[in-house]
């Protein structure tokens, strides 16, 4: 990164002030930098300021020179796992793309305009056999949802056109994966208190504690992230007044492949939520002695 001009000023000043010769020559004082010593209207001054806006200004060609070099190179290597998921979030629905470019010509739009237009908010590329995996997935409200068919056509179509030739795509936008959960709760009752098959706090600040925390761990595990069991069961360790949580059954499902769910499981759809009536919780006093 180029250094700026003061930067580079100060550079050649310091050195100058510092040298035996010129500091007899001057009769310089080298407790005091060259600012001090010298007015801003000095020829000095000038020329170290012309000097130094030059060697700014060739710094400035090097980096330009260098990042231009680096793009040509990236355009002739195939492109990353990592690009293609970055790749798709660039996706701009409704919108073509110039020919022979895999970017978008934005003239006349804002940002906002241009973001708006920006539907696939979630993404992750897989390497399977010989080709690659999209998963993809856009904002919908406080939650994520799969592209709609139509939006699905247009994305298959830009990919297919960005991509590395010889490079096969599969691209997925599901809807989430869905889980069944068995919980047995063991808890403090003078922090908690059961209620219409509810575990809440008594003191009101909180209410139905276990549904709300693994709700909360669902949407808060990255895309294309890995459910773990006893990542869940720490979350819910972490509220006061539960004393032991147990997870008595686990099964997740994706179109009609159910997995009961042992240690861990890892989402087709890159997401997965509780299905509706898939919690059930059995509560328990524990006392402490």
């Amino acid at each position: 990164m180029a250094r700026t001009v003061s930067e580079i000023k100060n550079e050649i000043t310091g050195r100058f002030v510092s040298d035996q010769t010129i500091m007899k020559l001057y009769d310089l004082d080298p407790d005091k930098t060259f600012d001090e010593q010298f007015t801003k209207v000095s020829i000095e001054s000038i020329l170290f300021y012309t000097v130094a806006y030059a060697l700014w200004l060739l710094e400035k060609y090097f980096d330009t020179h260098k990042a231009e070099n680096t793009d040509l190179l990236n355009e002739m290597k195939p492109h990353s796992l990592r690009w293609y998921a970055n790749a798709t979030k660039r996706f701009q629905y409704g919108h073509d793309l110039p020919e022979d470019s895999d970017k978008y010509d934005n003239t006349g739009l804002s940002d906002q305009q241009v973001e708006a237009t920006k539907i696939v908010s979630y993404a992750a590329a897989l390497e399977v056999g010989t080709g690659i995996r999209l998963q993809v997935a856009k904002d919908a409200g406080d939650d994520l949802a799969p592209l709609t068919a139509g939006e699905m056509v247009s994305f298959t179509e830009y990919m297919g056109r960005i991509k590395d030739a010889g490079v096969r795509l599969s691209i997925a936008s599901n809807e989430a994966d869905t889980l069944r959960l068995g919980l047995k709760i063991f808890y403090n009752p003078l922090v908690l208190e059961v209620y219409d098959g509810k575990l809440n706090r008594i003191d009101g600040t909180a209410t139905d504690v276990v549904a709300t925390t693994v709700k909360n761990y669902l949407k808060n595990l990255p895309f294309n992230g890995t459910l773990v069991l006893a990542s869940l069961v720490d979350a819910l360790q972490a509220i006061e007044g539960i004393v032991i949580p147990h997870v008595v059954k686990a099964i997740g499902q994706y179109a009609a492949v159910v997995t009961e769910i042992e240690t861990k499981y890892a989402p087709d759809a890159g997401y997965i939520r509780l299905v509706d009536g898939g919690l059930t919780v059995s509560y328990e006093v524990q006392t402490v002695i």
